[in-house]
């Protein structure tokens, strides 16, 4: 897929249509203040609304994020004193140890508490911030080279990295250089590079996961959990693998990761539905009857708006121009723009799909979940501010 024929074929987002979709978000955001305020959000909405549930999942930073990022648009300090209270309720679950074997950590705290340390000095943001890269960097394996994805650290079955976990190393970046403990970044750096060996194909597709053997580290193979197959392309590991190379590049600075993002984001966007939505797995089109996962074009969109920092303003005319392509459909066909329709921000999102030939089951399905909500306002964020990333 040619970016420049590909910017020459479809409508670009407008700064009035920017400012009206951002105004409905948080509109969208605000409205949930009373019953979300002090409490988060389940995983997945049901019938377009979300429930009050407990901060043991994997996705509670992204509730957090959101309001952060509204407190940053608005300076009110009614979204600020609701993510301070979770911030509380991170410090919390790791003194009980609330499901935090995971790699997960980053998306849990890097949204939550480095967000409150960067946007307004709080200390505990950054003291729950660096215990969680403590735990992140426990998960590392030195047979492999890589970050376990799930689970307790001797199970054979968990040894894997899965790609999801490029959006949780930054964590690890920040950790490092806020106390300069050189192996935090070492082994982010180390993850990354193993991840980029064994789950981008050679057509530039990616597997989810990757397993290892446990006895020496060796590559054993590719699979999917979420994906409809082993040989799919699950449409949001796709767009984990372009955001991720974009925040690698933003640390590390290497320009294979440039090459390597633009492999990505080719097969990302010739795979493409002609609404131009993902359907859950790229290997579905419009004949396919099979639903949309809008979260995973939030997530490129923000991936090609962090990496346009990085290259000459040609490319970066170009991945921004993709973006507002990307950001246009995204808020037409999927955007909640009123609180009678939803409490989310994006509709026809997945959690996941049964498939023949993966082992997830179908939930989720269909709706509003907490990765797309984030992202979506993450990215008009970042279309209409100059925003420092809590990555």
């Amino acid at each position: 897929m040619n970016l420049e024929t590909f910017i020459k074929e479809h409508p670009l987002i407008t700064e009035e249509e920017l400012k009206f979709y951002s105004d409905k978000a948080l509109q969208q955001t605000e409205a949930c203040l009373p019953e979300f305020g002090k409490a988060f959000k389940s995983i997945f909405s049901t019938d377009g609304f979300y429930q009050v549930d407990e901060n043991k999942y994997w996705t509670n930073g992204f509730w957090t994020g959101e309001l952060w990022l509204q407190y940053e648009k608005t300076r009110d300090e009614r979204f600020k004193e609701a993510a301070l209270w979770q911030v509380k309720s991170f410090k919390e679950r790791l003194d009980n140890r609330v499901a935090v074997e995971t790699h997960d950590l980053g998306f849990l705290y890097s949204l939550s508490c480095v967000a409150a340390y960067k946007i307004c000095g709080d200390e505990l943001g950054k003291k729950n911030a660096l215990r969680a890269a403590e735990l992140l960097n426990e998960r590392f394996h030195e047979k492999g080279q890589f970050i376990q994805a799930w689970g307790p650290l001797n199970g054979k079955d968990n040894y894997r990295l899965i790609i999801d976990c490029l959006l949780n190393v930054p964590l690890l970046m920040w950790a490092g250089q806020e106390t300069g403990n050189e192996e935090y970044i070492e082994h982010a750096q180390q993850h990354i590079e193993t991840t980029l060996k064994v789950i981008i194909r050679d057509d530039y597709s990616t597997y989810h996961t990757h397993y290892f053997s446990p006895e020496d580290g060796r590559p054993l193979k590719g699979v999917t959990h979420q994906g409809y197959s082993a040989d799919s392309a699950w449409s949001r590991g796709q767009s984990w693998g372009v955001y991720g190379l974009a925040l690698a590049y933003r640390y590390l600075r290497d320009e294979y990761y440039l090459e390597l993002f633009d492999r990505l984001l080719e097969y990302f966007l010739s795979h493409l539905g002609s609404k131009l939505i993902p359907y859950w797995d790229l290997t579905f089109q419009d004949d396919s009857g099979e639903p949309w996962d809008s979260s995973a074009s939030a997530v490129v969109v923000c991936g090609l708006l962090e990496m346009a920092q990085y290259v000459d303003e040609a490319k970066a005319e170009q991945y921004r121009a993709v973006a507002k392509i990307l950001m246009k459909a995204l808020a037409d066909e999927c955007a909640a723009t009123s609180p009678e329709i939803s409490n989310g921000q994006l509709l026809h999102g997945v959690y996941g799909k049964k498939s023949p030939y993966n082992d997830c089951i179908s939930h989720g399905v269909d709706e509003c979940n907490l990765w797309g909500d984030y992202f979506y306002v993450e990215a008009l964020t970042r279309l209409t501010s100059d925003w420092n990333p809590y990555w």
